[in-house]
């Protein structure tokens, strides 16, 4: 799977030329060369992007908790599907409307997942080592609005303000394995697995947030974002935050080509539920982008 994965990614990132939004994230700026002049017309700016992010915080199903602790590497490794990963914007003048897409799906094991409370539910004799199938799906549409810009000969400092909605789709299933005489409770058994599944999970968070970008020369910007979400309408509280280096790549027949390098982090903390129902996901996904825009 390492091949597979490995020339899949290599292949996209030479494309590109990485993804968490979500961590659902999600804004990843137009070109400079757009963005120094205001247009009168709606222009497009399609980004395809790569992003390895780190895993750090916990899942609970059920009740049962489990602790996730995933490197980049460790997420290629274990990658189920070809990822998808996507920012659109359309830009007239000052006003931005703009759709994030991150879809991932995976499976881990080993050191990298731990089961750490799976009783009283489920008692016997198991395993702290865990089995983890995670799939997840950020959605994220929203419009940002230039409040402020300050214009210099050959640089230029913007200010937006924005707004918008992140939808989240997850389905966790984690496995433990089993000796001797359980009660698996509300588990699965699957041959000497004890099986937990959450199910299809979904929950949409407002958000608002700032955006600064800032023209360093012709051809080159600095992007630097900032939201936050939830509010206990989704999920308890996220968060995300991404900064970018854009430089334009040239143009061609109308068509712009900006590369972009960058970090983001997306972390959230939903939860649902009381007891043996409760469901709750507190990760934070961060870890270096890298992009391509293309601009018309």
């Amino acid at each position: 799977m390492l091949d597979r994965m490995g020339a899949t990614l290599c292949s996209t990132l030479f494309a590109l030329a990485v993804i968490p939004n979500d961590v659902c994230a999600s804004d990843l700026g137009s070109p400079p060369t757009n963005l120094t002049e205001v247009r009168p017309q709606w222009t497009v700016h399609a980004t395809p992007y790569g992003w390895l992010p780190f895993l750090n915080g916990t899942s609970t199903i059920r009740g049962r908790t489990t602790d996730i602790d995933l490197k980049p590497i460790d997420v290629l490794e274990n990658l189920d599907a070809v990822p998808w990963m996507s920012y659109t914007e359309l830009r007239k003048g000052p006003l931005v409307l703009y759709n994030d897409i991150f879809y991932a799906k995976l499976g881990a094991s080993g050191s990298e997942v731990r089961a750490r409370d799976f009783g009283p539910i489920l008692t016997g004799s198991f395993g702290a080592s865990a089995t983890l199938d995670f799939e997840q799906l950020v959605i994220e549409v929203g419009g940002a609005y230039e409040v402020a810009r300050w214009q210099g000969s050959s640089t230029f400092t913007a200010i937006d303000i924005l707004a918008g909605a992140r939808y989240w789709h997850q389905r966790l299933e984690v496995g433990v394995d089993i000796a001797g005489s359980v009660n698996i409770g509300g588990f699965e058994l699957s041959g000497d697995r004890a099986i937990n599944r959450s199910g299809s999970v979904d929950w949409v968070d407002p958000l608002i947030g700032v955006r600064l970008r800032h023209g360093l020369a012709p051809g080159q910007e600095v992007i630097v974002r900032a939201d936050i979400g939830g509010f206990d309408i989704g999920s308890d509280l996220s968060w995300n935050l991404m900064g970018a280096y854009a430089f334009d790549i040239g143009a061609r027949d109308g068509i712009t080509y900006t590369g972009m390098l960058g970090y983001r982090a997306l972390d959230v903390d939903y939860s649902d539920g009381a007891g043996p129902s409760r469901y709750r996901y507190n990760v934070l996904q961060h870890g270096p982008m890298v992009g391509l825009t293309v601009s018309f």
